[in-house]
């Protein structure tokens, strides 16, 4: 493991148009924080949403109480059984945070990520928590033959058991938050509180007709392309 020397500091304030996920994730984290139980949180929905952002904002929140986060990278996501055994037993709090995740066939992550949001033979440990973000809910892939074998008996659904293997993993974080796409409103919002950030508060109708423009070239509307609009326009100015 490595430390950041300098950690990308976002704060709660800068996040729009995500009130209702905002609030359940502060919340989760204060429980955990407090030393009361909290579930390992999977932030799902549209890309460039906030869903990486908002873990970022939630630790910023309270590192100062003793949270540390601590980022892993898919490809480094079998090692998480010997990370979470390092931190076994210390008096901080630890957020593992997995950013846009997801697998394919034959992924070894997997079954490292299983282990540690429901233990082996160890129980799971009280110190810990995975944050994870992924544009879809399911995480591992599933196929038109998986869904063929489903059956209904008697009236009800009874899954194939490929489709219950790659449901399980989703289903093993207690925490779900959905993102949706952005209407106007909120974009534009997201616009102005960015600008604002970077010391340009002034808001007329050209600055909103030049955002809505960078929207349309971009085909979406988001907080990362509010945040590159206003990166844009600042750098002009």
């Amino acid at each position: 493991m490595k430390a950041v020397a300098h950690p990308h500091e976002i704060g709660l304030e800068d996040l729009a148009a995500v009130e209702v996920q905002k609030a359940r994730l502060y919340e989760n984290t204060r429980q955990f924080v407090a030393g009361r139980t909290a579930n390992n949180a999977l932030l799902t929905g549209a890309r460039g949403t906030g869903k990486s952002s908002l873990i970022k904002a939630v630790w910023q929140a309270f590192r100062h109480e003793g949270l540390r986060l601590i980022e892993v990278e898919k490809a480094h996501l079998q090692d998480l059984p010997e990370i979470t055994d390092l931190l076994f037993g210390r008096p901080e709090r630890f957020i593992i945070f997995c950013d846009d995740l997801s697998f394919e066939e034959g992924d070894h992550g997997y079954q490292a990520l299983k282990t540690v949001l429901d233990g082996s033979i160890a129980a799971p440990s009280s110190n810990v928590l995975v944050y994870a973000t992924s544009n879809r809910r399911h995480l591992v892939p599933e196929y038109f033959e998986e869904n063929a074998a489903t059956r209904h008996v008697d009236g009800e659904v009874h899954f194939s058991d490929a489709v219950e293997e790659k449901m399980a993993l989703s289903e093993r974080f207690g925490l779900w938050l959905t993102f949706y796409a952005m209407d106007q409103d909120a974009y534009l919002a997201a616009v102005q509180i960015w600008l604002a950030r970077l010391g340009f508060g002034c808001w007329d109708e050209e600055v909103r007709r030049e955002a809505l423009q960078w929207a349309l070239a971009r085909g979406a509307r988001s907080g990362r392309v509010a945040w590159q609009f206003a990166r844009d326009r600042a750098g002009r100015l």
